[in-house]
């Protein structure tokens, strides 16, 4: 029996960063139609993201609380979702213990995206854990999530690509 040693190729082009990319670029319209025309049936988001990251602007009392990333639910009780292209950031209003809080995140900051209705996951790395050459650096072991943390579970595609069909 003879076993493969061929190692695979290191890739001279940057698929993973225009892979990113492009999976960014589908949470942004997912937000911007929601901002635009709210969310349509089922549709809601799980957004995650870095609290610590540059530029993030949330409560005082959610910082403490949630003091290196935090997910939010954009389903019915939200309001002024705006998208803002060109200062690379979202913000939103939500309540939290019946306080209105109005949230102000980076892009960069999201970690990860779902919706839930039609189980679509995306994760993202963050540009706070890049090292210096810019490649994501080895990740920290996530603590074990809260219960109501639990719920929102981010999936990869590939588990719902449609099988061809034998006959």
């Amino acid at each position: 029996m003879s076993v493969d040693t061929t190692q695979a190729t290191e890739s001279l082009l940057p698929y993973d960063a225009w892979t990113e990319e492009a999976s960014r670029e589908v949470m942004i319209r997912a937000l911007e139609h929601g901002a635009k025309h709210g969310l349509p049936g089922e549709h809601h988001f799980y957004v995650t993201f870095q609290t610590t990251h540059p530029g993030v602007n949330i409560p005082g009392h959610l910082r403490a609380r949630y003091p290196v990333e935090m997910t939010i639910v954009l389903q019915h009780q939200f309001w002024d979702l705006k998208v803002d292209r060109k200062a690379k950031l979202f913000s939103v209003g939500l309540s939290f213990g019946q306080v209105p809080s109005i949230l102000v995140v980076p892009l960069a900051a999201v970690t990860a995206f779902w919706d839930p209705c039609v189980r679509i996951g995306l994760r993202f790395s963050s540009e706070a854990t890049a090292g210096p050459t810019g490649v994501d650096a080895e990740p920290e072991p996530m603590p074990a999530p809260t219960e109501d943390e639990a719920k929102p579970q981010v999936v990869q595609l590939d588990a719902f690509r449609r099988k061809p069909v034998r006959d």
